[in-house]
């Protein structure tokens, strides 16, 4: 390609990216108001206020523990800052998420660059020849991408080459954001900061699988690994230690079916623990499939996963009614009476 191709090129992607996605911050409006107002409608309205009324239940209660689920691309459609504030305002105690969630949204995020607001009918060949990724209406730059992947490759190269659970090495992620990012509000540094352990079942399906087998190639006998079979330990082990616990989970899969398994996982290792007392999932998925990213909570029920005194699903895309939830529930603020898990203390040493 000629230089006088090149710029034409280069226009156009500025061009492109040139919008950038506002995270939305809950602290900034008062969502009670309008959710006390759903309580009284119908439908989704009387759904989401329900939820946001078991969510805050879960909140009061100073026995229960609260892990958040993550799956789909919410962090890059502007929910990122909320995610983060959920833990720096006391308001979870664990997480597990998607590799796109953890690595291709928040810690790509860390590294300076951004989301941008695009549209869903942008022609898609011209964005694979101008290196932008599309995801349904929002865009990034792949360069930025592929920068986000050497850099987890560079991280793996500094730690001790052995097997990690997926929650130790975002661990490791967060330490180096605390040094080294450009942005210093990613859910990865706070969780660090607060000792909240985040966990990635599938961590490879992400741009920290292109770094791990970029790492794995440089050095084919000595280098990190992940050990999935811990990662469910150690999730089980703080589900045993928190004893009553709840759930709010935004979209499905392995996230949503991993943190239900450990009631299961614990019943196999001869402990006695209750079920998931309360449980909250936001998703767009249809139940008549059989599939675990749209089985509904009633249904965990049958599994002894979840209990059904206190679910609620909430069909609905999940930027347009979180929001809603996280803010009236940090306005009414029981968060300010919890006392802080510091589960990630339980792998010390």
């Amino acid at each position: 390609m000629t230089q006088a191709q090149q710029k034409p090129q280069a226009d156009r992607k500025s061009e492109l990216l040139d919008r950038e996605v506002e995270h939305i911050d809950i602290t900034s409006f008062d969502a009670r108001p309008i959710i006390e107002a759903m309580d009284r409608m119908s439908f989704t309205s009387r759904d989401l206020a329900r939820a946001t009324e078991i969510y805050n239940e879960m909140l009061a209660d100073e026995d229960c523990s609260i892990i958040l689920t993550v799956a789909g691309s919410t962090s890059a459609g502007g929910c990122m800052k909320l995610y983060a504030d959920l833990i720096e305002y006391n308001m979870i105690d664990a997480v597990v998420a998607t590799g796109a969630t953890v690595v291709d949204m928040d810690f790509f995020e860390a590294l300076g660059f951004k989301h941008y607001q695009g549209n869903s009918f942008l022609n898609d060949r011209e964005l694979r020849d101008l290196y932008i990724d599309r995801i349904y209406d929002t865009l990034i730059d792949e360069e930025q991408l592929q920068a986000c992947d050497h850099t987890i490759g560079e991280i793996a190269d500094s730690l001790e080459p052995r097997p990690y659970s997926s929650r130790e090495f975002i661990r490791e992620m967060g330490r180096w954001c605390e040094k080294n990012a450009r942005k210093h509000e990613s859910l990865i540094e706070t969780a660090y900061r607060h000792d909240v352990p985040i966990f990635c079942p599938a961590f490879t399906d992400s741009s920290a699988g292109f770094g791990l087998v970029s790492h794995q190639v440089k050095s084919p006998d000595r280098h990190v690994t992940l050990d999935s079979i811990r990662d469910f330990r150690e999730l089980t082990d703080i589900k045993i230690n928190a004893g009553t616990t709840g759930l709010l989970m935004i979209g499905g899969g392995v996230p949503k079916n991993f943190v239900q398994d450990t009631v299961v996982c614990a019943e196999i290792l001869g402990k006695e623990v209750d079920m998931h007392k309360y449980a909250v999932q936001i998703t767009v998925a249809d139940s008549r499939d059989g599939a675990c990213s749209s089985s509904t909570l009633k249904e965990a029920c049958s599994w002894g996963k979840v209990d059904i005194a206190r679910e609620q699903m909430v069909f609905a895309e999940a930027t347009s009614v979180l929001p809603l939830l996280a803010s009236d529930a940090w306005h009414r603020g029981h968060w300010k009476k919890r006392s802080r898990r510091n589960f990630s203390k339980l792998f010390a040493g």
